[in-house]
């Protein structure tokens, strides 16, 4: 049966896992860098090799945002590495991250990751988590739709942005409908502040205002987009 999912804002459950990269703990292996973990229902899969193609030729954009990439199925370590070794064969593609054997489906259902309809089977899913070891995001994709990895990287440089400068981040930042590229101000908590939030910033109404984030922000994950 599938294990209950952590909660967004939840710490990431600790636990040990074995690797392609050796034995280690999580979330410390990653203490003081964001990670991205996602597990992928097995190897030598169509939509999942092309998904470790991806997620390796955009390796180096996760490190320049301070982010590690780790990879989860219910297959053995074995499997795993001569799945890598197929890649770089076929593709000329080398796997840099480590990824994680499950094939007892424990890491998968303390996660609640394991498929519904096969145990044997883990979800499509990705996990962000942030230097406390907090999970900021959850993502959900059905076995016949491969993730896209420019969204995955938008949404790591989004929750920086948000981190760093206390905001909140419109629909398609940084190509908003209404505001562009600008961020929204966190509503108010007081009456005294409602009023002042018209006074200080540009707004819709006091509950919907924007302000602009340096260019260089705004810039950067726009080059992520294009990839």
């Amino acid at each position: 049966m599938p294990g209950q999912i952590p909660l967004i804002g939840e710490k990431f459950p600790e636990m040990e896992v074995v690797t392609t990269h050796g034995k280690f703990k999580l979330p410390d292996r990653f203490k003081g860098k964001w990670f991205v973990l996602y597990s992928h229902p097995a190897d030598f899969t169509p939509v999942c090799t092309t998904e470790f193609v991806a997620f390796a030729k955009r390796y180096e954009d996760f490190k320049k945002l301070n982010t590690e990439l780790i990879g989860l199925s219910v297959d053995s370590t074995w499997s795993h590495i001569k799945w890598a070794e197929w890649i770089k064969d076929k593709f000329n593609v080398e796997i840099p991250f480590p990824i994680i054997a499950d094939p007892m489906g424990k890491v998968a259902g303390k996660l609640g990751l394991l498929h519904a309809a096969s145990a044997t089977h883990t979800v499509r899913a990705v996990f962000i988590v942030d230097p406390k070891g907090i999970i900021r995001a959850i993502l959900y994709y059905p076995a016949e739709l491969g993730r896209n990895i420019s969204e995955i990287l938008r949404m790591v440089k989004g929750f920086q942005v948000v981190d760093k400068y206390g905001v909140a981040l419109p629909a398609n930042w940084p190509n908003n409908e209404i505001i562009g590229e600008r961020a929204i101000v966190p509503p108010a908590s007081t009456v005294n502040e409602a009023k002042e939030r018209l006074k200080n910033y540009e707004c819709f109404d006091w509950w919907l205002c924007h302000k602009e984030v340096p260019q260089e922000e705004v810039e950067a994950v726009k080059k992520l987009l294009k990839g």
